[in-house]
């Protein structure tokens, strides 16, 4: 526990009461009505931590409504997800987002330049989730649907700065232990193990503007997929489609928001799902290091005078992995001291594996910079007044359709 503040306002859990939290977000409800988006996939519908989330939800009264953007392989599977979902108490929306009728809207898209083909996955559905949910609501969380020890507090200390007039905050980062205290691990290991190093190279050499290096160090758990916003700052940001999300998110944000209007909370302790390291730029870990490096080097394009070239990927790489290799010895020191789990020689595997990924996916921006973020709401609905309109309606009549009962 510290009380210590970053450039950011960071929100401690020194003895917060959420009893009351959920009592003011109810009393805001009408003038500032708060929505929840929970990207799924549909095999997490068949797993304990999202009937948990659901039960969790549903002794929380506050939230107005929650939108559940979903990828499913057919009808079936939309069937079962919508039977699911039916247990929320809540007013709740699900979005078929790989479905025809929702497909067909972005395939239209095209006809007028706006061509959204290209993108799925998290990056996507979040996308199309934020748009819907920012039509009737002042404040938007989204968060995982595979968090192990979910409780109602997750989203009531993420609404709260967000929807508090006291407060006023325009954006609010959830941070947390990444601690398996049954099992008595620690996880985390991309922020861990390559993030930080990696952030604290690029601000040591100085290879990136010093203001956003200083945004994001500020940042507790930079790949945290758990936030809040208003729905006017929904609108005029560019969502990362890839697993550069979270970092290209806090990158918008930035460019968005002031410092004063941006605050991070404790979530307490969190666990959810592990990916495997895979063997390759294209496997689990591995692929989601390279998505976010990709993303970074794109934010050093933007914001400094520094090229991108193979001789800076080498000295990051080698920079990089000094740095990795230094602060796995602090963190076998902290769990040690904790009584953790700790396989060091597994944690230097991981720095050994991410310092290649650093070559590879440079290399692949270097030969062909590649753009994964969405377009700004705020631009599409410029071209297309009615598209949140269109993808609710598509959502309703996927509802008719496939499950008999209408959202």
């Amino acid at each position: 526990m510290d009380f210590h503040q970053e450039d950011i306002t960071t929100i401690h859990d020194f003895c917060i009461d959420v009893n009351k939290l959920e009592e003011k977000i109810k009393q805001l409800e009408q003038k500032r009505p708060a929505c929840l988006i929970i990207p799924i996939l549909y095999e997490e519908v068949e797993k304990l931590p999202l009937q948990q989330i659901v039960e969790a939800l549903n002794k929380c009264d506050c939230i107005k409504q929650i939108i559940i953007p979903m990828a499913a392989d057919n009808p079936e599977q939309y069937r079962k997800a919508a039977q699911f979902f039916s247990q929320l108490k809540t007013d709740h929306m699900l979005i078929w987002c790989n479905g025809k009728r929702v497909q067909k809207i972005i395939d239209d898209m095209k006809e007028i330049d706006l061509d959204l083909t290209g993108f799925r996955g998290k990056g996507m559905d979040a996308w199309l989730g934020l748009g819907v949910a920012s039509l009737n609501s002042y404040a938007i969380a989204l968060h995982d649907a595979d968090i192990v020890n979910y409780t109602s507090a997750i989203p009531l200390k993420l609404f709260y700065p967000i929807v508090s007039r006291d407060l006023n905050f325009f954006f609010n980062k959830g941070y947390y232990a990444r601690i398996n205290q049954d099992k008595k691990t620690m996880h985390g290991r991309v922020y861990r193990l390559f993030v930080q190093p990696l952030m604290n190279t690029l601000h040591k050499e100085r290879w990136c503007d010093s203001d956003i290096l200083d945004y994001f160090r500020s940042f507790r758990y930079t790949l945290s997929g758990e936030f809040a916003m208003t729905s006017d700052l929904a609108l005029n940001i560019r969502i990362p489609a890839d697993w550069g999300l979270e970092v290209g998110l806090l990158a918008e944000v930035y460019n968005n928001a002031t410092f004063k209007r941006v605050c991070q909370t404790d979530l307490g302790f969190y666990d959810h799902k592990h990916k495997e390291l895979g063997h390759d730029r294209t496997e689990g870990l591995c692929k989601m290091t390279g998505d976010i490096f990709s993303t970074l080097l794109r934010i050093i394009t933007e914001s400094s005078t520094t090229p991108i070239s193979h001789s800076l990927l080498h000295s990051i790489q080698v920079k990089y992995k000094r740095r990795g290799q230094d602060i796995i010895r602090k963190y076998y020191t902290d769990a040690l001291f904790n009584g953790l789990n700790f396989n060091r020689h597994e944690e230097e595997t991981y720095v050994d594996m991410f310092s290649k990924v650093i070559m590879k996916s440079g290399e692949e921006y270097i030969d062909k910079p590649h753009n994964m973020l969405l377009p700004d709401w705020t631009r599409v609905l410029s071209a297309i007044p009615d598209l949140r309109e269109q993808i609710c309606y598509a959502a309703r009549e996927d509802a008719r359709e496939f499950y008999g009962n209408v959202f």
